[in-house]
């Protein structure tokens, strides 16, 4: 699986920015997409997940400002960012997990980095006040 996430982007405080990735070589037609991202000194935090079936999850932190979403005829997943705040500003890196979704009572997908086994180069988001 290979994952490329193009270079560094800004926004203006307030703003939306939607951060692309290309995907290509998933081994299976069942696995997890993710959307992380890791500020300077901060360990690397799991943001949103898509499953194969489109099902969605988000950390707290972004509910309600972060969509994330797939287009499978483009091979491509997206996160949709809005109201971003400086605080936003940090790497975002795309992932796949081919193992996911995982099932307990409900599928779901993990949040956290080391379920995830390919991961894109990262991006530079920085939001300016």
């Amino acid at each position: 699986v290979q994952l490329v996430v193009p270079g560094g982007r800004s926004a203006q405080s307030g703003g939306p920015l939607r951060l692309s990735c290309p995907a290509s070589g998933y081994p299976s037609s069942s696995y997890c997409l993710g959307w992380f991202r890791q500020a300077p000194g901060k360990e690397r935090a799991g943001l949103a997940s898509i499953d194969s079936d489109g099902s969605t999850g988000y950390a707290d932190s972004v509910k309600g400002r972060f969509t994330i979403s797939q287009d499978n005829a483009k091979n491509t997943m997206y996160l949709q960012m809005n109201a971003l705040q400086p605080e936003d500003t940090a790497m975002y890196y795309c992932a796949a997990d081919p193992e996911g979704p995982y099932y307990s009572g409900d599928y779901y997908c993990l949040h956290t980095p080391l379920g995830y086994n390919y991961w894109g180069q990262g991006t530079q988001v920085t939001v300016s006040s």
